[in-house]
């Protein structure tokens, strides 16, 4: 990404940054086409017809992300989505998203994830932080801070300002209610899928459990991913690749939960959040993803419940009255 940014405005860029991308998806290609062929690249544990599905599913992946390689295709996809074609970052971005929700999606569909994170060790608190600041990092050197962008003009392209009163109260409405979705949509799998939601809240307890016990972990569950997964994916990426794509892109990276009602929940409360984004800033929306998160962290029963209840019918109501003001004062426009 730092390459892709000093090449923007350069004769030179755009074809350098096509370059770097086909040497990337010719590896990805090369490495599905060589395991295919009988070297042993992938785990020797897996089956023959689980192989080839991966191994097909890699160069699959590899020909959808080149495809964005070509002028024609990018220029296409800027009719419906904020994008320049002849820039070399949305190039890289272009393809390296897609490439990355083709390398989940086929992890997902052709591998038993679940046993996979059960077999690893427990998340810790390093091992946390090693998975979310490539996000964070990502996202800030994606937009070309000290490149292309000051350090505050790269926070306004990332959404990141100072939120107004009533953005919060919104932020804290809404992870109620992606809490609410979520409980409801873990109890229909509980009804319909019990064994698979089973094997996920054992997959989820292992991986979290070490985590989830003293009352820090739980923060840096809700904090470290609300801050890391925002910035990327609703700064970053949204305002460029749209909002259903980031919302796709945001859900294959939770492999924990496989194909479950959880992954579809996940998808669903992307999208939430993507409008958020949309209609106030990024900072809202991770302030609504880190209190969702802690809501999930503190599993909520009993009185404490009923307590929530009426907190979130105060939320959402305060939250009405706000966006109906603000919504009357810009039609007003200045006094």
């Amino acid at each position: 990404m730092i390459g892709a940014n000093l090449a923007v405005g350069k004769e030179w860029g755009l074809a350098v940054t096509t370059t770097f991308g086909a040497f990337a998806v010719s590896l990805l290609a090369l490495f599905g086409l060589a395991d295919m062929a009988g070297l042993p690249l992938l785990s020797s544990s897996l089956g023959a017809q689980s192989r080839f599905a991966l191994d097909a599913g890699l160069v699959v992946t590899a020909a959808a992300a080149g495809g964005f390689l070509f002028r024609p295709l990018r220029k296409d996809v800027s009719g419906f989505l904020p994008i320049d074609p002849d820039s070399p970052v949305h190039l890289i971005a272009l393809v390296f998203a897609v490439a990355l929700l083709g390398l989940q999606v086929t992890s997902i569909a052709f591998t038993d994830v679940l046993a996979s994170n059960n077999s690893q060790p427990p998340l810790s608190l390093l091992d946390l932080l090693e998975g979310e600041l490539p996000f964070l990092v990502t996202a800030i050197v994606g937009v070309g801070i000290f490149i292309r962008r000051t350090p505050a003009e790269a926070a306004q392209r990332l959404g990141v300002v100072v939120p107004t009163w009533w953005q919060i109260t919104f932020a804290l409405a809404c992870a109620g209610i992606f809490f609410a979705f979520s409980e409801a949509s873990g109890a229909l799998s509980q009804i319909w899928t019990p064994d698979l939601a089973h094997r996920v809240d054992q997959t989820s307890q292992h991986v979290f459990g070490q985590l989830s016990v003293p009352w820090w972990g739980i923060v840096a569950i809700a904090v470290i991913p609300g801050i890391c997964e925002e910035l990327l994916f609703r700064g970053a990426l949204q305002p460029r690749i749209g909002l259903l794509f980031t919302a796709l892109l945001f859900a294959s990276v939770h492999t924990e939960y496989g194909i479950s009602f959880d992954t579809l929940s996940v998808f669903v409360i992307a999208i939430g959040l993507g409008f958020i984004r949309k209609y106030t800033n990024t900072t809202t929306s991770a302030a609504s993803h880190i209190s969702y998160n802690l809501l999930v962290g503190i599993n909520l029963a009993g009185a404490a419940l009923g307590i929530a209840v009426v907190a979130e019918a105060a939320l959402i109501g305060i939250s009405g009255y706000a966006i109906l003001n603000e919504r009357r004062r810009r039609a007003a426009g200045p006094a």
